[in-house]
């Protein structure tokens, strides 16, 4: 094994340079997750501008997300062969020109390529800043590390809302895709000057297992597809989700069987036996449902129900994120004392609380009683994200942890896929659900129900309308209200599978053996 991959002594001096390489790739990893959920704030406006559809604007999501998360597994590989510090430069440059082009795009299918292409190079940054963090830094000063790589995890879906509605409302769409710049050209900057040339591979493109590459790109892509657009066309009524489900089936039982049956393949799939690192990527899948599902629930809610702009929205959001930067540095430290069991049970029960916190939602409910689910929110997040790093790194041989970072990170954003396409067929399901029990009880023989609907009429009629219209007009009111309401009901039953979700976790997490971060870990082994 190359000395270049052995992380340092534990105990060492960390160079500067080195800081500013790490601290460079966990900005380019929060800029990739931001991507998503900047564009996302922003969707109404983009197609307004492209004269798209809302279903076939999903794409523009969904490109990003398929290309994102075929590349995440390769991105350790791809590394080894070109070298880290060439690869991780070369990708954010084609990264700024495809952000560029997606702000200059002309039509539906140039965002939706330009989209893509970015995704695929944007991906390539999150595994590479959880790997910088593990070879890098001593196991003494991992934790650091890793709360910071943790923060790029939960603080980018929370901030990209109110960036995103920030940047639109003020310089219009196309400053979410200019905006990449900067941090970009931080990047290129802090990883040219703070890591070590390194010479290539490239004798390992001869010798890897293309077929298997292939299996894992269909398979996960197809997936990601199928889960992204699932929803809106009506799922196996379609046959384009069928095509995609066989797809995914086939594609990753391939990988799964070349990768555990043959040599060397792009990643190594055998450290999913080991039980510490398998509890991890499982509570990475769900924290990934909760993290992207949250972030796709609330904002959904206040713009829909609350009829918030996405400024509006972006303020209410911004409370999940904020009291993450204070309560990160003293998560990082607790983790090198306390069992990281403990801290990662009390993650996700906090985690759970706040979505237990909104399952009593009714059409009055606004930001302001809102803030207090998304500040408990906010102390569970980094309790679950330090420990989850440093469980699933927990005895991971050095030249494992690419393998085990692409794994990892490959899971949690899957998880975020499953979990929006489960909650947003679920909101479709129980609204249709809830209406028809609500309208059961809005009878027009009900003297209520008639009572209300004479109000109405009356009320429209004053306002200059015939008799017939407003009769018609009240009617219309009246079916409109069972419906927001049934969506309120239906928002908060997704809050609560959400919930549920998070604290049977708890369960799986002492399943493993107890684990230390950073130097409690360096300890214990003695």
């Amino acid at each position: 094994m190359s000395p270049t991959y052995l992380p340092p002594p534990p105990g060492s001096k960390v160079p500067l340079r080195t800081w500013v390489a790490v601290l460079a790739s966990l900005l380019g990893a929060f800029m990739a997750v931001l991507d998503i959920a900047i564009t996302n704030a922003s969707l109404r406006d983009i197609l307004g501008a492209l004269s798209a559809t809302q279903e076939e604007g999903s794409w523009i999501s969904s490109a990003y997300l398929v290309a994102e998360i075929v590349v995440i597994p390769l991105g350790g590989f791809l590394a080894t062969v070109f070298s880290t510090r060439r690869y991780l430069i070369v990708n954010v440059a084609l990264f700024l020109v495809f952000s560029t082009l997606c702000g200059m795009a002309w039509n539906l299918e140039s965002m939706i390529a330009f989209r893509a292409a970015q995704g695929f190079t944007g991906g390539v940054m999150i595994p590479m800043a959880m790997t910088l963090v593990t070879r890098k830094l001593p196991i003494n000063k991992r934790p650091v590390g890793l709360a910071l790589f943790g923060m790029t995890a939960t603080l980018a879906p929370t901030l990209g809302p109110t960036i995103g509605g920030y940047l639109t409302e003020i310089y219009g769409w196309p400053s979410i895709f200019y905006i990449n710049w900067v941090p970009g050209v931080l990047l290129m900057l802090g990883v040219g000057w703070g890591l070590e040339r390194e010479s290539m591979h490239l004798d390992l493109l001869k010798r890897v297992d293309w077929a298997g590459i292939l299996a894992m790109a269909v398979g996960l892509g197809s997936l990601t597809a199928m889960l992204e657009e699932g929803n809106s066309k009506d799922w196996f009524q379609s046959r384009f989700i069928i095509t995609a489900a066989v797809l995914a089936v086939v594609g990753l039982y391939a990988w799964a069987w070349r990768g555990l049956t043959r040599e060397n393949t792009f990643i190594d799939l055998h450290i999913l036996g080991r039980p510490s690192f398998l509890i991890a990527v499982v509570i990475a899948f769900t924290t990934g449902m909760g993290l992207y599902g949250s972030a796709f629930l609330l904002p959904l809610y206040l713009g829909q129900i609350a009829g918030y702009t996405p400024m509006q929205i972006g303020l209410v959001i911004m409370w999940m994120g904020l009291p993450q930067l204070f309560i990160m540095p003293f998560a990082a430290r607790l983790s090198t004392k306390l069992d990281n069991r403990v801290m990662m049970s009390a993650g996700l029960a906090l985690f759970a609380l706040s979505c237990f916190m909104n399952i009593h939602m009714t059409a009055d409910t606004a930001g302001p009683e809102l803030i207090a689910a998304q500040i408990v929110r906010a102390l569970g997040q980094p309790l679950i994200m330090i420990t989850l790093s440093n469980f699933a790194i927990n005895g991971i041989a050095p030249k494992l942890l690419p393998s085990a970072s692409g794994l990892f990170n490959m899971m949690r954003n899957l998880g975020g896929s499953v979990g929006i396409a489960l909650l947003a067929t679920m909101l479709t399901n129980r609204e249709h659900f809830h209406s028809a029990r609500v309208g059961e009880s809005v009878s027009l023989y009900d003297l209520a129900t008639q009572t209300r609907l004479d109000t109405l009429a009356a009320n429209f009629s004053g306002k200059g309308f015939d008799p017939v219209t407003a009769q018609d007009m009240a009617l219309r009111a009246v079916d409109n209200i069972v419906r927001r309401e049934s969506f309120v009901m239906a928002y908060n039953d997704a809050f609560m599978v959400l919930g549920l979700a998070l604290i049977s976790c708890v369960a799986i997490v002492w399943l493993g053996k107890k684990v230390l971060g950073g130097a409690g870990a360096a300890e214990a082994a003695h």
